[in-house]
């Protein structure tokens, strides 16, 4: 096992954010069964007040935890050098069974919490706080996660063995078989064709989005559809443009100092512009609610600005990595 200021942190975040999200269950369980805005009674003035406190808290906790999954992946990255055999966080992620379960179950928590913050928000704003249920069954859904996500990155970290002889990402997205294997493998005319079509087509989804909200739910749907085609494409040729070797796919790399932590810029674009734009178009669909009807548009109009904003940085800087690499793809 191995122990680091980075490995300590992590363990201190996961524990404090999966206690006071289990605790918060808790209290949620209370508000879907006994909140009643209408009602003057001690219990429900009771939960008012505690729902103030147990909302701050979440916050605090819950945008750790979306600090936790850049400092889980740069840890997995400074760790490299420790084992043989890895070249980047692919290596250190893939010393046992439970490094790309935590990772995946921190992309999946980061995009939940976004939601439950955004909703937070708005929900505050709110004189009869119309979305107080809403926000709660979706803090029902984040519990299990984070209690996984605890487990699978305590689990991990236990089990790091410097001793272990780990296999480098070349062997993973070059070999033949698993999702990696096949992302890699990806036919680079095709996928260059399809990255730019959904980054156009999210564009103007977008614009159109602005102009009539009932798109909400399409809107959504298209982040969550451009997210997975902008992993695939940097698996299948962006990386190889970075890196000038046609046969480099690893997604981790981009993360090294070697390449300028050209990866960093790229994701942090990429998650932020997919977290907004799931927010924008979940919202939508309550915009009707009467003390919503002024917070609402503005908050969407807002979100999908950092939508659009968020992947135009990431396509531009996507081309400008293209066009100033050496590596000829496309014959």
């Amino acid at each position: 096992m191995l122990i680091t200021p980075a490995i300590i942190a992590l363990h201190l975040i996961t524990a404090g954010v999966t206690g006071t999200v289990v605790l918060a269950g808790g209290f949620a369980v209370q508000i879907l069964r006994s909140w009643d805005i209408h009602s003057g009674s001690e219990l429900q003035i009771r939960l008012e007040r505690q729902t103030y406190l147990i909302s701050t808290l979440l916050g605090f906790a819950l945008c750790a935890e979306l600090l936790s999954l850049v400092l889980f992946v740069h840890t997995a990255e400074n760790l490299s050098s420790q084992f043989v055999g890895a070249m980047c966080a692919t290596g250190v992620l893939n010393v046992n069974a439970f490094g790309f379960p935590s990772l995946l179950l921190k992309i999946a928590v980061f995009f939940l919490a976004a939601l439950w913050l955004l909703l937070n928000g708005v929900d505050q704003r709110g004189y009869d706080y119309p979305l107080v249920r809403l926000k709660y069954w979706l803090l029902l859904a984040i519990a299990p996660l984070t209690v996984a996500e605890a487990m699978a990155q305590t689990v991990y970290f236990l089990r790091l063995e410097p001793e272990v002889i780990t296999s480098c990402c070349g062997s993973l997205f070059g070999g033949q078989q698993g999702v990696a294997a096949e992302l890699a493998s990806l036919p680079a005319k095709p996928t260059i064709i399809l990255f730019y079509t959904m980054g156009g087509a999210m564009l103007v989804l977008g614009w159109a989005f602005r102009r009539g909200l009932a798109l909400g739910l399409l809107f959504a749907a298209g982040n969550v559809l451009l997210f997975g085609v902008a992993l695939a494409a940097i698996i299948g040729f962006l990386s190889l443009y970075v890196y000038e070797n046609p046969h480099h796919h690893c997604p981790f790399c981009l993360l090294k100092a070697g390449y300028d932590y050209l990866g960093y810029a790229l994701y942090l674009a990429l998650f932020a512009a997919v977290a907004s734009g799931l927010g924008a178009g979940l919202l939508a669909p309550f915009r009707h609610i009467p003390s919503l009807q002024a917070v609402i548009p503005v908050t969407i109009q807002r979100l999908t600005w950092t939508t659009l904003s968020g992947l135009g940085l990431f396509y531009a800087l996507a081309t400008w990595l293209i066009l100033r690499s050496n590596l000829v793809l496309l014959g």
